[in-house]
C-alpha cells in the first residue's frame, strides 16, 4: 500500500466546520469517515450535510448522482479508535486547547499507519502545542479551513516546528490535489493570517457598538457599501458565532497581550446570555424564525 496517498480521511466532530470538510472531501471522491461524541451529535451532523448537498442541487453546484454519491462515501461512528485505519485524519471539534489535545491523544493511539498525518482545523491554537501532545508530532499539521467550507476556496497549512517538511508537503498537496481547495503557508503563531488580521478587525466594530458610535446597521453597511466587504463585521461574528471569536481572541490575546485582540466586554455578555449569533437564532442580529 502507497502510505502517501490518501484515500480515507477520518473527521472528528460533525459541527459546521467537520460537516463541511466532510462533505468537500466525499465530493472529492474519498472514503470518509467522521467521529462524533453521541449518536444524537451524528444524526445532527448527518443532517446537517444532507441539507448543504441539498442546497449544493438547488444552485447548480452538484447533480443529484453526485449528491448520491457522496452521501454513501460517508460513514460515522461515535468511537475515535474506529479511525485507526485512517490515512489523513482532521479535528475539527470545539476551540479548547484541552479538548483538542484529548482528540490528538486519542487519534496518536487509534492510528496504525506510523505515516498517517494528524491535522487540526484550529482557527487560532498554536499547532505547536497540538503536536506535543502525541506520540508522532512530526506528523502533526494545521490545516485551517474557512466557512462554509464547500464554498471557501482557502485553506491555511501551517506547520509548527516539529511539524517535518514531508508532512507540510504532503498536507498541503492533499488539500489542493484531491480537495481542489488553493492554499497559503501561514505561521505557527496564534490566529495564523487571516485571523491575525480579521480578530482585530471585528473586536473593533464590537467596541464601537458598545461606545455607542454608531448601530451595527450602520457599521455593517459602511463596510459592506464603502469597502465592498460581501458582509459586515458583525453580521460576521453572527454567522462565525460569537463563541468561536471569544475563544480566538482569547488565544490570541494570550500570546501577544496586545489590547486590540482582547474580546470586549459586551462580546463576553452576549455568549454569557447565550447569544451567539445565527446558531442561537440571536447575536448582533435577531434569527429567529
Amino acid at each position: 500500500m502507497d502510505t502517501k496517498k490518501v484515500d480515507r480521511l477520518g473527521v472528528v466532530g460533525c459541527g459546521l466546520m467537520g460537516s463541511g470538510i466532510a462533505q468537500v472531501a466525499a465530493v472529492a471522491g474519498l472514503d470518509v469517515l467522521v467521529a462524533e461524541t453521541s449518536r444524537e451529535a451524528v444524526e445532527a451532523g448527518k443532517r446537517r450535510i444532507t441539507a448543504s448537498l441539498d442546497r449544493g442541487v438547488q444552485r447548480g453546484r452538484l447533480t443529484e448522482e453526485q449528491r448520491e454519491t457522496a452521501l454513501g462515501r460517508m460513514a460515522f461512528t461515535t468511537d475515535v479508535g474506529d479511525l485507526g485505519d485512517r490515512q489523513f485524519v482532521i479535528e475539527a471539534v470545539v476551540e479548547h486547547p484541552e479538548a483538542k489535545s484529548e482528540v490528538m491523544r486519542a487519534l496518536d493511539k487509534a492510528l496504525t499507519s506510523p505515516d498517517a498525518i494528524l491535522a487540526t482545523n484550529t482557527s487560532s491554537l498554536p499547532v505547536v502545542d497540538l503536536a506535543v501532545a502525541t506520540r508522532r508530532p512530526a506528523h502533526v499539521v494545521g490545516v485551517h479551513f474557512f466557512n462554509p467550507v464547500p464554498v471557501q476556496r482557502l485553506v491555511e497549512v501551517i506547520p509548527a516546528v516539529t511539524t517535518s517538511k514531508e508532512t507540510y508537503a504532503r498536507a498541503r498537496d492533499f488539500v489542493t490535489g484531491r480537495l481542489g481547495k488553493e492554499v497559503i503557508r501561514a505561521p505557527d503563531r496564534s490566529g495564523f493570517v487571516v485571523n491575525a488580521l480579521l480578530v482585530p478587525y471585528m473586536m473593533s466594530a464590537v467596541r464601537m457598538l458598545e461606545a455607542g458610535s454608531a448601530s451595527a446597521s450602520d457599521i455593517d453597511r459602511g463596510m459592506e457599501l464603502g469597502c465592498a466587504h460581501p458582509m459586515g463585521p458583525l453580521r460576521l461574528l453572527d454567522f462565525v458565532g460569537l463563541d468561536t471569536a471569544q475563544a480566538a481572541a482569547e488565544s490570541m490575546y494570550e500570546e501577544y497581550k496586545e489590547p486590540l485582540y482582547a474580546p470586549p466586554a459586551l462580546l463576553r455578555r452576549m455568549v454569557a446570555a447565550g447569544h451567539l449569533g445565527r446558531k442561537s437564532g440571536r447575536g448582533f442580529y435577531d434569527y429567529a424564525p
